[in-house]
């Protein structure tokens, strides 16, 4: 058992944060469970330590079952938010993440469904509204990717069901949350390094990663005379149970291997870029993407 706070949490013998490629982890079928994981992804359970950043805040983090979505739900639970999470099919990952938010005794929700059905966009942020009473910061985290050697090999289904998750469903939830949001909030986007230098084997998905910084900044510059701020963060190889359901064996095991640190970001690394950009530290940032890539966009 661990102490933290006046809180006793359960170890949990998964949690052996050894790093992926030490042993091959075994693919998994789309969209992934984190559960499953043979090295499950670090989310800062253990190490993440609030300040207050985001005492009273609101939020919706989509994607939010695992991977960077949970970390970041988590950092801003510490922080003092409310969080609320969707997610796809990943039940059992849901309930974890919602487990960390309360040990924080902050209220939290779990909403499952399908994010590319413009009507669903919009009953997640009404559900979050009459839960919280509010909505103040917006992460758009969730998202798809399938991998494929040749342009030619891309089906019409692949290419709209892409965009349809990573970047129609955050035009529908920022209309959808715009409608509730006062001076001061905030929307995140999850971007990627892959809109920054590009992806031969994940054309379509690095393509509305570009499409996501691109709306971005346009929607910054829309929305700064209501007092709205709205940033990307942008990373580089995070080791999530996207990879594992999304890779090969092989593929999986070099992941990583030509950043910086010659190995993929943890969850809990990421996590702290959506906390600054969504407290008031960073009230004079919008319309940025904030890249911790692990120096992949030098090499």
């Amino acid at each position: 058992m661990r102490e933290r706070g006046n809180r006793t949490l359960e170890a949990d013998p998964r949690r052996e944060r050894t790093l992926p490629g030490v042993r091959r982890e075994p693919p998994q079928p789309w969209p992934g469970l984190e559960r499953a994981m043979r090295h499950p992804p670090d989310h800062g359970e253990e190490t993440y330590r609030g300040t207050g950043k985001l005492v009273g805040r609101r939020a919706l983090v989509t994607g939010g079952d695992s991977g960077i979505g949970r970390a970041v739900a988590i950092a801003f639970a510490r922080e003092g938010a409310d969080v609320a999470i969707s997610y796809y099919d990943e039940h059992e990952d849901a309930q974890e993440t919602l487990g960390w938010i309360r040990r924080e005794e902050r209220r939290s929700l779990a909403i499952q469904g399908d994010l590319s059905r413009p009507a669903h966009c919009r009953e997640v942020v009404s559900q979050v509204v009459s839960e919280f009473g509010g909505l103040d910061l917006l992460v758009n985290n969730a998202g798809r990717q399938t991998m494929r050697e040749r342009l030619e090999d891309l089906p019409p289904e692949q290419l709209e069901t892409t965009f349809q998750t990573n970047f129609f469903a955050m035009v529908y939830l920022c209309q959808a949350a715009l409608e509730h949001m006062a001076p001061g909030s905030v929307i995140l986007n999850t971007g990627s390094v892959t809109a920054l230098r590009g992806s031969r084997h994940l054309v379509d998905y690095a393509a509305t990663k570009a499409a996501i910084h691109n709306f971005t900044k346009s929607l910054a510059d829309q929305l700064a005379e209501r007092g709205i701020r709205v940033n990307a963060v942008a990373p580089g190889p995070v080791w999530t149970p996207l990879i594992v359901s999304t890779n090969d064996a092989e593929a999986i095991e070099q992941f990583g291997r030509h950043s910086a640190w010659h190995r993929p970001a943890q969850p809990a690394e990421i996590a702290p870029s959506y906390v600054f950009l969504a407290s008031d530290e960073a009230r004079y940032y919008t319309g940025e993407v904030l890249a911790p890539t692990g120096g992949e966009t030098t090499r």
